[in-house]
């Protein structure tokens, strides 16, 4: 059994899991291609420079940058599976983690300081430090408080990400809130993207091999009812924001637009969790991405051949995928 570290080895093993965590990400950015990750890259680059731009402009708007970065570190963090492996290293991980997500948070606090938003960039990195102490989701808790899921047990991913995440409970507040101010267009579509982020973070667990190979009977067949299950539930619970939407100030050309291009970005998601199953890492590291260059680059007139080539590149990569995996079961 592997000892726990002295506290004198402790910073020489802090920066060896750094460059493991770093080397990981470079084999992710190789399995998703230097083409594709150059144009996306390009695209969110364009997009950060962007969102910089339109918050220098409002200033208010740089508040939304910090529990933004920590809501979405907290949903990764939530998932972690590698904590108990930390934690037969060293007495207090903690740290580690804390210094990961502060260098995950670094670039957005340098642009908020370039903003002259000092006090927002010092929230941001507090906000990303201080999720390595919250405590990441027990597999166990689900088995040991049951309770009756109003989705079919076909939507595991619904099932499990709603219980472990407690969306059934964020979802009123976030409705409760767009009814209330629903005279200010962005307070639904802000809305909107908490549940998508609390949607996503449910598609970040591979289901077992077992599982996948008793519910595919060809891999068109399995991507088709996963997109089907996952996109009519969160049709389902997103009606509401949408009709709020349309009936304020965007009116419902403005709702339906934003519909299709949110039930889009979740679809490329679905589709991004099959594209590199069974990696965790890379499923939400690539997930990750997705998000940042739908929601970041929609303004550059690039978007749409990207986005269509990136969907077109998902849906054969994950029918490839899946024929692999289950070729083998």
């Amino acid at each position: 059994m592997v000892g726990r570290l002295p506290v004198r080895l402790q910073w020489p093993a802090l920066r060896a899991y750094l460059a493991l965590r770093l080397r990981l990400l470079g084999r992710l950015l190789l399995e998703i291609g230097w083409l594709r990750l150059g144009l996306a890259g390009a695209l969110l680059g364009l997009g950060l420079l962007q969102a910089l731009a339109t918050l220098g402009a409002h200033p208010a708007g740089c508040w939304v940058v910090p529990p933004l970065l920590g809501w979405s570190v907290l949903a990764t963090h939530r998932q972690r599976t590698d904590t108990p492996f930390l934690a037969s290293l060293v007495p207090d991980y903690r740290p580690w983690l804390a210094v990961e997500y502060a260098l995950l948070g670094l670039p957005l606090a340098l642009g908020l300081l370039a903003l002259r938003a000092p006090a927002a960039g010092v929230l941001t990195l507090l906000l990303a430090t201080l999720v390595a102490w919250v405590p990441p989701a027990r597999a166990g808790a689900a088995t040991r408080h049951r309770w009756r899921s109003p989705f079919r047990s076909e939507a595991f991913e619904w099932v499990g990400g709603m219980r472990a995440s407690k969306g059934l409970f964020i979802w009123p507040m976030l409705v409760g809130l767009a009814v209330w101010q629903r005279a200010l267009p962005m307070v639904p579509v802000a809305a909107l993207l908490a549940w998508l982020l609390v949607i996503v973070a449910s598609y970040g667990e591979p289901e077992p091999v077992t599982m996948l190979a008793v519910a595919a009977r060809t891999p068109g067949q399995f991507l088709r009812r996963r997109l089907v299950l996952g996109l009519g539930y969160a049709a389902i619970t997103a009606l509401p924001l949408w009709v709020v939407l349309g009936l304020g100030q965007a009116g419902a050309a403005g709702a339906v637009a934003v519909a299709l291009f949110w039930l889009g970005l979740l679809s490329l998601v679905i589709l991004c969790k099959y594209a590199f199953y069974p990696n965790a890492s890379h499923i939400r590291s690539t997930q990750a991405l997705l998000l940042g260059v739908g929601l970041l680059g929609v303004w550059h007139p690039a978007y749409p051949p990207l986005m269509l080539a990136a969907t077109g590149g998902l849906i054969w990569q994950s029918q490839r995928r899946l024929r692999a995996v289950l070729a083998t079961v």
